[in-house]
């Protein structure tokens, strides 16, 4: 996120809060909002303009019969409603530009701001909810902003010349007119908390409506196979009822003010047809002067409804802007270091001394301690729970330790920059997380100057070539949300293809092959075997049998490393890794 550009102080008041939203995002366009404050007072000019034609409309041409004016008077008017047509055409155009732009640097700033943020924060915030602030909250407060500029700047400007024109006929029918004013001081005082504690449940709401949609869609496979369609269905109509009374109240308290002064229009009106009309019927005042104060009154009651809507809108925008300051006020706790050292050069060695790491309560490493040689490969074994992702997330920077150190070739790792340390290592998971966009996207990944050749030469060592031609694009084919398109084989030998091209010098293979058959496994393990030869590769696996010919094998227990060796020296001494290479071989058997 700019620097420039401060978080929005948290339940602060409206006003500080829309105050902040100019200063951070809107002013940089000052010149196109410029321009739609002019078309928006254009537009509201008019109907001042339209009140002052009304006079003598009534007094020269209806009683005195003056018909020789009303071609004027006609073209006039006409005038008046091409002018507002033209400006309010101008408003929007200026407007919807300069709110769009804002809104696109909102998003853009949210985004990059979350994606530094913790993997942690990312665990404890659903996408959902995240998609939603990025998306809906914006789209909440930039359109409040729309709505509240162009009360203040057309409604604004329509209300001083229509009550310029009334004081101009009458002051006295003016003051008259308005003495309801002051039955709205205190209940829009009281009503403005109301509103903004009911639109922030409803976007609290909406996000949860995002969640629950995220999740039956990324697990539709699972709501099918087990029946749970009603189920869901279920869940989601109970959020939708919430939805619907949450947007209900909310606009309880929006339209208490408007009603309001409907409440004082009328009484205003009673008011001034008592005083007026006798002032009529003595002669004092004419029927042009009363039917130009009438009109402009009875054009001034919608922008004064709109402007009385403005403190409730304000109050939807600080909600939502509450819920963006939220996110911009989350600092990441793992970052670079002010005066970071160089990254290593060529396949580092990989050391961990009495690593000790906890989530929360729950120890995850208790002083794990191993070296992984430089330009080998080392296994981690052990059951589920032992330990193993975690000594992945630990060499990524992706958790920080509590204790003990860290190093590549010599160099903690928290003391190189995340983008030296991460552009040092490729990692090749169980679970290939590929984009939709097309094959060739997703093994470039924004790279240019790759040359066919060397493209050609990659696609061929991961086996990638095998399938292209099955493939409707070939390598410009589709891959589908998360690589739907394409089989576990298949998308494991595009994620090996992306990592040779980054030809980092460390390599991570995380149960690379363990969801894969048979025959694409020794496709698999194969474009892995020439992935990993000179370089320093650390293998978590569960089938033994695919890490025997490791050059180090590091056994992990509870946290624990208990052993460590090849594999003939780990049988040999028929520890924990002899009794789960055991237990696999038997069932292996038993299965065939």
């Amino acid at each position: 996120m700019p620097q420039d550009r401060k978080i929005p102080p948290h339940d602060a008041s409206s006003g500080a809060l829309l105050g902040w939203l100019w200063r951070s995002y809107m002013r940089k366009h000052f010149w196109t909002i410029a321009a739609a404050v002019f078309f928006m007072s254009l537009e509201g000019s008019m109907l001042g303009a339209l009140s002052w034609l009304i006079q003598p409309m009534f007094d020269d041409i209806f009683v005195a019969g003056n018909g020789g004016a009303i071609w004027t008077l006609g073209i006039a008017i006409i005038g008046i409603f091409v002018l507002r047509a033209i400006a309010a055409m101008g408003q929007k155009i200026y407007m919807t530009k300069a709110n769009e732009l804002a809104a696109a640097d909102i998003r853009l700033d949210l985004l990059r701001h979350l994606m530094v943020l913790d993997t942690r924060y990312h665990q404890e915030n659903p996408p959902g909810n995240l998609i939603e602030r990025v998306n809906g909250d914006v789209a909440a407060v930039g359109s409040v902003w729309a709505n509240i500029l162009a009360s203040f700047a057309r409604d604004g400007i329509a209300l001083f010349w229509l009550f310029g024109a009334a004081l101009y006929i009458d002051w006295r029918w003016t003051a008259i007119a308005l003495v309801g004013i002051p039955l709205l001081v205190l209940p829009s005082l009281m009503v403005q908390g109301f509103i903004r504690r009911r639109a922030k449940t409803a976007r609290e709401i909406a996000a949860r409506l995002s969640i629950r949609l995220d999740e039956v869609f990324h697990g539709i496979n699972a709501i099918k196979l087990n029946s749970l369609e009603d189920y869901q269905a279920g869940r989601y109509r109970s959020l939708i009822a919430d939805k619907v009374r949450a947007e209900v109240r909310k606009a309880f308290g929006e339209a208490t003010i408007p009603g309001l002064i409907d409440l004082m229009s009328g009484i205003g009106f009673f008011c001034v047809i008592a005083y007026g009309g006798s002032q009529i019927i003595a002669g004092n005042k004419t029927i042009g002067e009363f039917m130009a104060f009438f009109t402009a009154m009875a054009l001034a009651f919608e922008p004064l409804r709109r402007l009385g809507t403005l403190s409730g809108q304000m109050q939807i925008a600080a909600a939502s802007i509450d819920r963006i300051g939220s996110i911009l006020g989350e600092e990441p706790r793992i970052t670079s270091p002010a005066t970071p050292l160089p990254a290593p050069t060529g396949a580092p060695e990989i050391r961990l001394e009495a690593v000790e790491l906890a989530y929360d309560d729950l120890p995850v490493l208790k002083g794990a301690s191993f070296t992984a040689e430089a330009g080998k490969t080392t296994a981690l074994v052990g059951a589920s729970g032992a330990g193993k992702s975690t000594v992945f997330n630990v060499l990524t920077r992706l958790v920080d330790p509590q204790g003990g150190s860290v190093t590549i070739g010599g160099t903690e790792v928290a003391a190189m920059t995340l983008a030296n340390l991460r552009g040092m290592i490729s990692v090749v998971a169980q679970d290939a997380a590929l984009f939709d966009e097309t094959l060739r996207d997703n093994i470039l990944l924004g790279r240019t100057g790759v040359s066919p050749e060397h493209l050609e030469k990659v696609l061929t060592a991961a086996h990638v070539s095998d399938f292209l031609d099955r493939l409707p694009e070939g390598l410009d084919s589709p891959a589908g949300p998360r690589g739907s398109n394409l089989s576990g084989g298949q998308r494991q030998r595009v994620a090996i293809a992306r990592a040779l091209l980054r030809d980092t010098p460390i390599l991570l293979l995380d149960e690379a092959t363990s969801a894969l058959d048979t025959k694409s496994e020794a496709i698999v393990q194969d474009a892995l075997d020439r992935l990993s030869e000179g370089r320093t590769t650390l293998v978590i696996a569960h089938r033994l049998s695919t890490v025997r010919n490791a050059h180090k094998i590091v056994v992990l227990d509870q946290g624990k490393v208990v052993d460590q060796g090849s594999h003939d020296e780990l049988l040999k001494r028929g520890g924990l890794y002899a009794e789960l290479y055991r237990l696999q071989f038997k069932s292996e058997e038993t299965e065939a």
